[in-house]
């Protein structure tokens, strides 16, 4: 497994906000640009999109499994997530560029995880008509994961209090811009792109089993129903929560006192975090932002 040496004690103070290319972002993901938008997609590879604290390294690790978790089984305990699936954008120093874990993956297909908005998507991956699996988590349990997340994660913006992150949010002040925007724009172009799985995490605390074959369809796999028992078991929450080559926990900037990386993983939390008050307003504003007819949320299972 990877080592990671530096200290909580090393890590730099909390990165800014910045606005990139019309999209709010934090240095971590920009200071590697050049690579990441000449990064050179192969026709096999697999992202994985979506904003941040939707369930991304869930859908990382059913993918996983589901491709290698047969046919190499000892890769599931001697590397960690982050390194068999690589964030293409990210440049944490202490790790790695993302592009150059990508580059040195010799799994095929290559499963490669990113959050960046549709329109910064590195072009190579539409030239050479790779497959996307995006999953999209709605906006109230995803504003109160993300909360959590930058609490813990000291490399990542100072959140402040739940109000002031709560407006941030709303305001699309977050790293990897507004989330009505993000799920937004890669639903549209879901719509004339049949390579694009778009993917609901309250389906998938629904019934994963059910969302688990419509994803196998989209990628042509046909695992034996006990290997689909195996995946669903192996990446129950409380299992890859326990599970140190899935739960972040060897990344020193992620401080686990504070909040766990996987917290809960339910739907609905949100009614423990928001005010009646608070709640109204954000319905309003999200009534406002969210143009699409098509693209339908729910909030509770």
């Amino acid at each position: 497994m990877l080592s990671v040496v530096a200290s909580t004690a090393q890590v730099s103070p909390r990165p800014p906000l910045f606005d990139f290319q019309g999209v709010s972002m934090i240095h971590h993901f920009t200071d590697n640009w050049e690579n990441v938008q000449n990064f050179q997609a192969r026709p096999d590879d697999i992202l994985i999109a979506t904003y941040p604290k939707a369930g991304t390294t869930w859908v990382s690790y059913i993918l996983e499994l589901l491709y290698f978790g047969q046919t190499d089984p000892e890769r599931q305990t001697s590397l960690s997530i982050y390194q068999r699936v690589p964030f293409l954008e990210s440049d944490f120093k202490i790790l790695p560029f993302g592009t150059e874990l990508a580059d040195k993956l010799t799994t095929s297909p290559r499963l490669i995880k990113t959050h960046l908005p549709v329109q910064l998507v590195p072009k190579s991956f539409w030239e050479q008509n790779c497959r996307v699996v995006y999953v999209a988590r709605n906006a109230k349990d995803n504003v109160v994961s993300y909360f959590h997340f930058d609490r813990m994660n000291l490399g990542e913006p100072e959140p402040g209090d739940w109000n002031h992150f709560l407006r941030r949010f709303m305001d699309g002040k977050m790293g990897f811009g507004p989330w009505y925007d993000h799920v937004t724009n890669w639903w549209e172009k879901k719509q004339t792109n049949s390579k694009i799985h778009y993917m609901f995490y309250e389906d998938m605390i629904e019934d994963l089993g059910r969302e688990m074959d419509t994803l196998c369809s989209f990628l042509g796999l046909s695992p034996s129903s006990e290997e689909k028992a195996k995946v669903m078991e192996e990446t129950q929450f409380d299992k890859m929560k326990n599970n140190k080559t899935t739960n972040y926990s060897g990344i020193p900037v992620m401080d686990f006192k504070i909040s766990p990386f996987m917290r809960k993983g339910k739907v609905g939390d949100w009614k423990n975090h928001f005010t009646v008050a608070q709640s109204e307003q954000f319905d309003q504003d999200y009534q406002a932002k969210m143009k699409s007819k098509t693209l339908k949320f729910r909030t509770l299972v």
